[in-house]
């Protein structure tokens, strides 16, 4: 069974995910991400008294990552993909 504890954790990492999305804070630069995740995990501190420092920081941590994911999105990757690839988009494209 879980503990009170263990609940409050929960609900407080489903609504920093909730809010990350809501506040379109991935698309941030890394100062604004860092300082906007500070003031988020201090509210869900208020939201979840319950929660220790300890709790609090692991949730930071579990922000931090969920912004700054290992793989590229692929909006980032280059406009101009390497020879030999999109050939049949573009093809297919000037064809229509």
């Amino acid at each position: 069974e879980r503990t009170k504890n263990g609940k409050s954790m929960d609900r407080a990492r489903d609504e920093l995910f909730s809010h990350i999305h809501r506040c379109g804070v991935i698309q941030a630069g890394e100062d604004h991400q860092t300082e906007w995740i500070t003031d988020t995990i201090d509210y869900l501190g208020e939201r979840y008294p319950d929660l220790g420092a300890e709790d609090l920081d692991q949730l930071k941590g579990i922000g931090v990552r969920f912004c700054r994911p290992v793989i590229r999105r692929i909006e980032e990757e280059p406009a101009n993909p390497p020879q030999g690839e999109g050939e049949s988009a573009a093809s297919e494209a000037a064809a229509a």
